[in-house]
């Protein structure tokens, strides 16, 4: 279908609310108005629900290449539109690991024609590819990501001299994973000295501890002040850190933050319920963490929610301790999981849409995106804050077939999603596949 006019629809854009009907024509807001008296090839009404810009989800890890059995970017992207998400930018840690610039647009490539959803690839930094993120042009790719901390393969970057050179010649946003190794390393051979490898799951915050998280974060912000970089900082969990970052609005800011969805929702005390199925890295911590975090959300020292989506097979998450991979997937259960937070009084929907779209496309200098606008692509979902539903296994879109939240009870629906223009999920059905667009960018 070529126009979709939505009407009635309470759109919520730039802090406001406000009932309107939209048209979308060729894959673009055409118009919008209080009244629009227009003929469309399809018309939804959307009296008592609210109509919000797609989120961009700046930090996903869909597995592809290399890792069909965790996710792949079809099935990963295709639960990413069902939960409103409209775009991701995925991250490098695959295999082979994208850490070079054949290999990045062998992804963009793979993306073109599996991808439900928009898409961008960051590039992976290494102690011994500065060559590589030089010659990379400003406009190809979302960002270099750096693991300050340990990760998969030959992604860790630990010499300063290889960091110092990556900040200071980086052409694009460098967003970091920050925990030092070696106070992690540290604190694990003491639980082992007390546990052996029976290590319980409530020890997980204790191991990738909250100083581990300091000290890189404050090292990478020091790094980035001394070099000019432009830095955004991954997945922040503890208190303490939220002093590093300035409060206010994202525009112009050189170094920025983030905070992902289950670090707003989750806190130590779910490990004795939930186990390795939070386990993730950085890990989940106290329940006054949480509380720094969302106030930092509040504040503008948190510019941007994202999911850190990182699927992993049931069989996996099942081993003890040290054996079950950190991560989990969300994709398809964030965007609910924030609106039930609205529902607690915790953030005002206007704030999650700044957070979860506005800033992604400011930060990221997304071209036409991000905002409900007349001319802007047609990235845009529908949501109803008063459709009450069970996150369950049978509905879960997920390669894993698991998510955190099962058995959740969310106040809150996703009814529609539109990916420049397409409605690729409506009313609990996916639509018919196109494929989603390689994200543009505005960069000098």
């Amino acid at each position: 279908m070529n126009s979709t006019l939505i009407t009635q629809a309470k759109i919520v854009n730039e802090g406001k609310t406000i009932e309107a009907d939209l048209l979308i024509k060729d894959g673009i807001i055409d118009k919008i108005s209080p009244k629009l008296t227009v003929k469309a090839d399809r018309v939804i009404d959307a009296q008592g629900l609210h109509l919000l810009p797609g989120l961009i989800d700046d930090q996903v890890h869909f597995r592809d290449p290399g890792f069909a059995e965790k996710g792949s970017i079809a099935t990963e992207s295709r639960a990413a539109v069902a939960g409103g998400i409209t775009s991701f930018m995925d991250m490098p840690n695959v295999k082979p690991a994208t850490t070079t610039l054949a290999k990045l647009e062998e992804k963009h490539q793979l993306a073109a024609n599996t991808s439900w959803a928009n898409y961008s690839f960051y590039l992976g930094a290494t102690n011994d590819n500065l060559e590589e993120i030089k010659a990379l042009d400003a406009n190809q790719t979302c960002g270099v990501k750096i693991f300050m901390g340990a990760s998969t393969g030959n992604m860790l970057v630990d010499r300063e001299q290889a960091l110092t050179d990556v900040f200071r010649h980086s052409p694009v946003l460098i967003a970091t994973h920050c925990e030092d190794t070696p106070m992690i390393q540290a604190q694990e051979a003491l639980f082992r000295q007390k546990y052996g490898d029976a290590v319980p799951m409530s020890a997980h915050p204790d191991i990738r501890c909250r100083e581990a998280c300091y000290q890189s974060s404050s090292f990478a912000v020091a790094l980035a002040k001394k070099t000019g970089a432009n830095l955004h900082v991954l997945h922040l969990t503890t208190a303490e850190e939220m002093a590093l970052f300035e409060s206010g609005t994202v525009a112009g800011k050189q170094i920025t933050a983030e905070a992902c969805v289950h670090h707003l929702w989750f806190s130590a005390d779910d490990y004795e319920q939930k186990g390795t199925l939070i386990k993730c890295n950085p890990a989940i911590k106290t329940a006054a963490d949480r509380e720094a975090i969302r106030q930092a959300v509040r504040t503008g020292q948190i510019d941007i929610i994202a999911t850190d989506h990182a699927p992993h097979t049931w069989a996996e998450k099942q081993s003890s301790y040290f054996q079950a991979p950190a991560g989990l997937p969300q994709v398809q259960q964030s965007l609910t999981a924030l609106l039930d937070l609205v529902k607690q009084g915790v953030f005002d929907l206007e704030t999650i849409v700044q957070k979860t779209s506005h800033n992604v496309a400011i930060r990221y200098q997304i071209a036409n995106r991000g905002f409900i606008r007349e001319g802007y692509a047609a990235d845009l979902v529908l949501v109803d804050l008063n459709h009450p539903h069970i996150d369950t296994q049978q509905d879960n879109l997920y390669q894993c077939g698991w998510s955190p939240w099962e058995g959740q009870s969310f106040s809150s629906s996703v009814i529609s999603t539109f990916v420049n223009g397409n409605l690729k999920y409506h009313q609990g059905q996916l639509g018919h596949f196109t494929p989603g667009q390689r994200l543009q960018f505005t960069r000098d």
